[in-house]
């Protein structure tokens, strides 16, 4: 997986630019141990694809198809290394499941992934982090060193790292992010749960919000983790893409127990 050290010139490029920058910007190699603790990481698992972006001499994609059996694809601007992953990737017996292809990852689709890997500048992971959050709830993106921003990661780890070539501290910070569920906005009880209001703040995975019901109003906030809310210490909801749902609930929130939700339409709940 490379890291661009002038990447960032990129991002104020116009795309036709891309290809002849790149080429003339060296990559830094992840090291093993920091591969396997990102796929490790994310819990990569066979039924995986696993995108590379910026994928340098491929290993990311190969050690997630020979490790972990997940099939993936890495995407790089640069022919050489692009030949040299599908060389690797064949020598490893892993040709059919690790795929590369020459191509500007600000115009890789990302939608097939359920695990995104990546050694980037900070600049770079802005770019593409309006892109992230639109994928499927629940995929789990993965970052060497850089983060995203005002989006927290949802865990960091530290990799000692002697012989890194960059940077004084001999370290890597491995940074994970599961994609949340877009829940923010107005929604409305069905069922047993009509007349119920619920109102949702968002800012990435975190949350808060208001429920309405014959009892009065209460607050609540909590953390989203792929399609799972939770709102400590007494309410759950499970967002199944349309709905959602309390799946578990306790205290004063008893009574909601798989109550369902629809997003509001208009100005108020009918």
């Amino acid at each position: 997986m490379t890291n661009r050290i002038a990447v960032a010139l990129l991002v104020l490029a116009p795309v036709a630019c891309h290809a002849a920058l790149s080429e003339e910007v060296p990559f830094v190699v992840t090291p093993d141990n920091v591969t396997m603790t990102m796929l490790s990481l994310a819990k990569v698992v066979p039924e995986d694809y696993v995108l590379d972006l910026g994928s340098g001499d491929g290993r990311i994609v190969i050690t997630a198809a020979k490790r972990f059996g997940a099939r993936g694809l890495g995407v790089e601007i640069v022919p050489e290394l692009v030949a040299k992953s599908r060389e690797a990737a064949a020598a490893a017996g892993v040709s059919q499941k690790a795929h590369f292809r020459e191509q500007d990852l600000f115009l890789a689709d990302l939608s097939p992934a359920s695990v995104v890997t990546m050694y980037l500048l900070p600049e770079v992971n802005l770019q593409l982090r309006p892109r992230l959050l639109q994928l499927r709830p629940g995929t789990r993106v993965v970052s060497h060193d850089w983060d995203m921003g005002e989006w927290e990661p949802d865990k960091t780890v530290t990799v000692d790292v002697p012989d890194k070539p960059i940077g004084r501290e001999k370290v890597s910070r491995v940074h994970l992010w599961i994609v949340p569920a877009r829940v923010d906005g107005a929604w409305c009880g069905t069922g047993k749960a009509r007349g119920t209001r619920l109102a949702i703040s968002q800012s990435f995975q975190k949350f808060s919000g208001t429920l309405v019901d014959a009892s009065g109003e209460r607050a609540f906030a909590g953390k989203i983790i792929g399609e799972i809310l939770r709102a400590p210490p007494g309410l759950t909801m499970t967002f199944d893409g349309a709905k959602l749902k309390a799946t578990y609930t306790t205290g004063k929130y008893s009574a909601l127990r798989g109550a369902t939700f629809a997003r509001q339409r208009g100005q108020t709940c009918k």
